[in-house]
């Protein structure tokens, strides 16, 4: 005699299994012992707390209660249901609102947003120098894929730039916050919980609390994790969220890879300078000059820039690299001093005015961010870093390339290649691709760094 089935949809696939489990005669533990599946995970789904498995876990459990094709597409038919309906939110979260509109990032977002809605990548991490925008451009593709219709999860990390209001609805983002522990901490003391047929546990699994994979299911969502530390975290609990969450994109922004199988690494450069004696026209439409005004403005609101100012600020720009956040800090120092001053200071000492004026927290990120970066090369790297910043191998531009390095260090090309690709991920170096080959150059406020700190023994 059959049990009684519920045909409640938000509990269906527990009460086939239930029912199923009792037709037989086997206790939970026993169908525990059979499918693999933890008795926590079977009570749960029984009680209707988890209500969306994993197709590994209906097929573990379709085995273990020997279903019939007919049983068997049943449950299947109720789990599918179970994960296509019912998100664990009342409407699909948002981004936070970015603060100040965005320039001269286009084509960066738009890559981004292909890549991560239509480009099959599960895990970007767009790395870069502090302060040169990640967040920023973070914000805007995930703007944009919230718009299409994807939910956005965000979570930053303890000193990651707040450049935005608001971060995400707090139950969502409870369980986000939970997921990014798991990550990175040790596997929980109940790491068998699932059992061997479980694609992981914990946080994100069939674990305690539901996890993040019953809030997700398998629908597509974006996950940021914004300011991320450079270490990696565990790369098999990784995985296993990638797996459980089929739908599942991460978006990661960080000072330097994380160098894991998978990743996609993009490279976030500074902005676009005008040329040497660019025209008035073609200064004042370069990205980053655009940039510097509106800091400007915000600082001066009566601001005009005629054709000398803008001369002024193309110089200033191209001093600074073109750099988002030094931009920032020296247009903040128009509050006590005029354009021609301001110019004339950076060209005597362009690492001078780095700090913003303003003050508070994370005023000197920038300069801090060159220090960092810089002691954590490897030996290698830091060595040519000085030795291009002292000027050698580089042409009249100041460009150089690989075969360059190769005659600079006397190393290998694979071994040369390897340190110039560091310096290039490090954010110290950016590329020139204008004649067609692969050439690169030192940042000017890298350089000027250098020359300042005291040459390691």
């Amino acid at each position: 005699m059959n049990a009684h089935v519920n045909t409640d949809s938000t509990s269906r696939v527990g009460a086939l299994i239930r029912a199923h489990r009792l037709r037989i005669g086997l206790t939970q533990r026993e169908l525990a012992d059979l499918s693999t599946i933890s008795v926590r995970a079977i009570r749960d789904l029984e009680q209707g707390k988890a209500r969306r498995p994993r197709p590994d876990t209906v097929r573990l459990m379709a085995d273990a209660l020997r279903l019939g094709p007919r049983a068997r597409a049943a449950l299947e038919a109720a789990a599918q249901q179970g994960r296509a309906g019912g998100q664990g939110w009342g409407r699909p979260p948002a981004p936070p609102t970015a603060l100040h509109a965005m320039s001269g990032r286009d084509a960066e977002t738009a890559v981004l947003e292909r890549e991560l809605s239509v480009g099959g990548e599960r895990l970007v991490n767009v790395v870069g120098l502090g302060g040169v925008g990640k967040t920023r451009v973070a914000l805007e593709v995930a703007e944009r894929l919230h718009a299409a219709g994807v939910p956005v999860l965000w979570h930053a990390f303890p000193g990651a730039s707040a450049d935005y209001l608001g971060c995400g609805e707090p139950e969502p983002a409870a369980r986000v916050a939970a997921t990014v522990a798991d990550l990175y901490g040790s596997p929980p003391a109940d790491a068998a919980y699932g059992g061997a047929g479980a694609a992981g546990a914990g946080a994100f699994g069939e674990g305690p609390g539901g996890g993040l994979y019953e809030l997700l299911g398998e629908q597509r969502v974006l996950l940021v994790l914004d300011g991320a530390p450079a270490v990696a975290p565990r790369f098999d609990r990784l995985t296993a969220l990638l797996r459980a969450c089929p739908g599942l994109r991460v978006l990661v922004t960080s000072e330097q890879p994380w160098e894991v199988p998978g990743e996609r690494i993009f490279l976030l450069s500074p902005l676009e300078v005008p040329a040497e004696g660019a025209a008035p026209d073609a200064a004042a439409a370069a990205p980053a000059v655009r940039v510097f005004l509106d800091h400007v403005r915000r600082v001066r609101p009566e601001f005009t820039a005629g054709p000398a100012d803008l001369a002024r600020a193309a110089r200033l720009c191209r001093r600074l690299d073109g750099h988002p956040g030094a931009l920032a800090a020296a247009a903040s120092w128009l509050v006590v001093c005029d354009l021609a001053t301001l110019c004339h200071s950076l060209d005597a000492d362009p690492v001078a005015l780095l700090d913003h004026l303003g003050g508070g927290a994370g005023a000197d990120r920038f300069r801090a961010a060159l220090h960092r970066r810089a002691d954590g090369l490897s030996a290698g790297a830091r060595e040519l870093l000085d030795a291009l910043c002292a000027g050698e191998a580089q042409d009249a531009e100041g460009e150089f390339g690989l075969v360059d390095v190769a005659a600079l260090t006397g190393r290998g090309l694979p071994e040369s290649g390897r340190m110039l690709r560091e310096l290039l991920l490090s954010g110290t170096l950016r590329a020139a691709h204008e004649s067609g080959g692969s050439r690169f150059r030192v940042l000017g406020l890298v350089r000027a760094a250098a020359l300042r700190t005291p040459q390691r023994a």
